[in-house]
């Protein structure tokens, strides 16, 4: 089910499908557009189980945020948000610690316009229109600078973005720049499609995604815990996301979608 669209910026282009809506439709949200969904249809198609695989993925998120809130985390940088359908990250940080706070980021103005709304009233948390690959519109910004304090520990989330990062854009490079910021004691979150298990459905999804304004660049076991750079991987490491600190059995998984996303936690000491 759709919501209406009166409240989307005008400088949203309806006829062009994006990544945020498009995952916001397999998830089962209602912020998004008919060519979100006939790509939602074409992605599950060339990936048989592809709601599974977006449905683990957040389940991952929920599960990686709760972890660092044990850790003492109160405050959390979400880079590549996506519309925050279901699982909202300051909805599972604030139970842990009401005085938690969040930034949400996306370069989708959909997501953006769609948080701030869901936001209204909660003065610990915003969002903010901005381009993961250029970390001072996003370290600089005035809510990031209002609420978030670097020199104490923080929750740094990329999770489902990177793949959205070609090589020739240096993934591992910009994630540099965020780390350097980090306080000791902060963790980043991190998943990540890959071509490790199923490379020819992979394959198919990622020439589906071509479609979009959003090409999807799948990596290796090995390119994935390079990313970790500078981090020291929690336990289990880097694996597929069901896989991450299962908390119950709805988080286990054992069908093929189970490997189409690695995921892990690591900490800056």
């Amino acid at each position: 089910m759709t919501v209406g669209t009166s409240w989307v910026p005008r400088s949203v282009d309806v006829s062009r499908p994006c990544a945020a809506r498009m995952y916001d439709y397999l998830l089962g949200g209602g912020h998004n557009f008919a060519v979100d969904r006939e790509l939602g249809e074409r992605v599950a198609t060339a990936l048989p189980g592809a709601r599974d695989v977006a449905r683990l993925n957040r389940a991952f998120l929920r599960r990686a945020v709760l972890a660092l809130a044990g850790c003492g985390i109160r405050q959390f940088l979400d880079i590549g948000t996506g519309i925050p359908t279901v699982g909202n990250v300051h909805d599972i940080a604030q139970q842990a610690d009401p005085g938690a706070r969040i930034v949400y980021v996306d370069n989708e103005p959909v997501a953006v316009a769609h948080s701030r709304l869901m936001l209204d009233g909660n003065d610990r948390a915003a969002a903010v229109e901005a381009d993961l690959r250029d970390p001072s519109s996003i370290l600089d910004a005035p809510a990031t600078r209002e609420l978030i304090d670097f020199d104490q520990p923080l929750g740094l989330l990329m999770v489902g973005v990177l793949h959205f990062v070609h090589d020739v854009e240096d993934p591992q490079g910009v994630l540099a720049r965020y780390r350097e910021v980090l306080a000791p004691g902060s963790h980043l979150a991190l998943s990540h499609c890959t071509s490790d298990s199923r490379p020819t459905e992979m394959a198919a999804m990622a020439e589906v995604m071509k479609r979009g304004k959003d090409p999807m660049y799948t990596r290796s076991h090995a390119d994935v815990t390079a990313l970790f750079d500078g981090f020291e991987l929690l336990e289990p490491g880097v694996v597929a996301t069901p896989l991450w600190r299962p908390a119950s059995p709805d988080d286990r998984h054992d069908g093929p979608e189970r490997d189409q996303i690695y995921a892990g936690v690591g900490v800056k000491r």
